[in-house]
């Protein structure tokens, strides 16, 4: 849910744990035309088990979703209201392009920039 109200997914399917609803078993969520899937690190089953939560490492990430956003002052004005952990401030950059990074409740990091990959230099 938080995702969804801080940064702007939209919940294309949610399955919670049978025994434990306040567990996501898997996720799917949208942005635009991307998705991402994901789901609640726990340790009762194979693949969780090689996933730990930041705040156990030291609030250190091995890897960050990248979303590409059109109006990147207003995405963050709405994480920051929405309760979202900033942890780079929305900076234009002198390349051109803005961007910042924030933390969802599990410590994940997340960048919202302009940058598109896609379009042509």
């Amino acid at each position: 849910d938080f995702l969804c109200r801080a940064f702007g997914f939209t919940a294309q399917a949610v399955y919670a744990n049978a025994s434990d609803p306040t567990l996501v078993d898997h996720a799917q969520l949208t942005f635009g035309s991307g998705m991402v899937m994901l789901g609640s690190v726990r340790d009762d089953t194979p693949f969780s088990r090689h996933m730990v939560q930041p705040d156990e490492i030291g609030g250190r990430e091995t890897q960050c979703a990248c979303i590409t956003v059109m109006d990147v002052r207003a995405h963050y004005d709405a994480a920051k209201a929405a309760g979202a952990v900033i942890v780079d401030d929305y900076d234009e950059k002198e390349y051109g392009g803005a961007g910042y990074s924030a933390r969802d409740p599990e410590g994940h990091l997340w960048y919202f920039g302009s940058y598109d990959p896609w379009a042509s230099p």
